[in-house]
């Protein structure tokens, strides 16, 4: 699954709510936002200066960004203060940032670190609320997959899998489907949890073989394309190299020995199709029910 620029925006705004910043104007193509000390200290990289922060006790002047996510879908911008006092605290610095960009990968890699896991429990419904009987909620462990496809050119994809504890089902687009529930930290009253019929051991496996059964699908012509580069650039480091190795000169042969293998490992690791799967993060999710695919 490739982010949209609107599912970009939303991850993005999920992150800033959570990590309470202060937004201050927001269209369907940008958010101007205001950073909590939090996000700045994990967006920024401004070390020296939270360290002299946390040294002195000083109060943070965090900065203000326009994360843009589409050029087409916002308004005009207002124009930046001219320099002068206080010029630097009352800047706005944009940035796009859409599917592939560093600042995004930024994000991602914050959220990570900062939740990397939750437990949450759906909220009762008006009739769970009034029922003389338990409600019973299956539980389900929520995976957000990153699979990278690499090689001299790189190209990602995001999986959102969800698996029943219980049944062993697994579905896709669980993230979305969770966003259009109500969640909670703490188990609902009138609610009892079924028993799991798999360990979390168990779960994980059936998550890898599942995402490995439906790369295997994929079209490998990239990998194909990216061996016919490779070689074409092995074929030219060995014509530069072919004149250079006839020297008679035994300390420059082995200097140039050493360059040409050098050079083909870095060629190697450059060009070889490789895939790599990573968990972003995870959680266990208490629900009524979910639709089976």
């Amino acid at each position: 699954m490739v982010m949209s620029a609107k599912q970009v925006q939303q991850f993005v705004l999920r992150y800033l709510d959570a990590t309470n910043c202060h937004l201050i104007e927001k269209s369907p193509g940008h958010v101007i936002v205001k950073l909590s000390p939090q996000a700045d200290r994990e967006l920024t990289n401004r070390p020296y200066y939270w360290g002299f922060v946390d040294r002195t006790g000083t109060e943070p002047e965090t900065m203000k960004f326009c994360f843009i996510f589409d050029k087409d879908k916002m308004p005009p911008l207002p124009p930046d203060p001219p320099p002068g006092p206080g010029y630097i605290a009352h800047r706005l610095l944009k940035e796009e940032v859409t599917y592939g960009s560093r600042r995004l990968d930024q994000f991602f890699q914050a959220a990570k670190a900062g939740g990397s896991y939750v437990n949450l429990f759906e909220l009762p419904n008006a009739e769970q609320k009034s029922s003389n009987f338990s409600t019973p909620y299956e539980q389900w462990l929520g995976v957000n997959m990153k699979i990278e496809f690499a090689c001299d050119m790189k190209r990602e994809e995001i999986h959102a899998l969800g698996i029943s504890m219980v049944t062993g089902d697994i579905i896709e687009q669980f993230c979305d489907n969770m966003l259009t529930r109500k969640m909670s930290p703490r188990l609902p009253a009138n609610v009892h949890v079924l028993r799991s019929a798999l360990t979390l051991t168990k779960a994980r496996n059936q998550l890898e073989s599942y995402i490995e059964k439906k790369i295997r699908t994929y079209d490998d012509e990239w990998a194909v394309e990216a061996k016919i580069r490779f070689d074409d650039e092995i074929a030219r480091i060995d014509s530069y190299y072919e004149g250079l190795l006839k020297t008679e000169d035994d300390e420059i042969k082995k200097s140039v020995e050493e360059q040409y293998a050098n050079r083909k490992q870095e060629l190697t690791w450059q060009y070889e199709p490789r895939i790599r799967i990573s968990v972003m993060n995870c959680g266990f999710f208490h629900l009524r029910s979910v639709a089976k695919q």
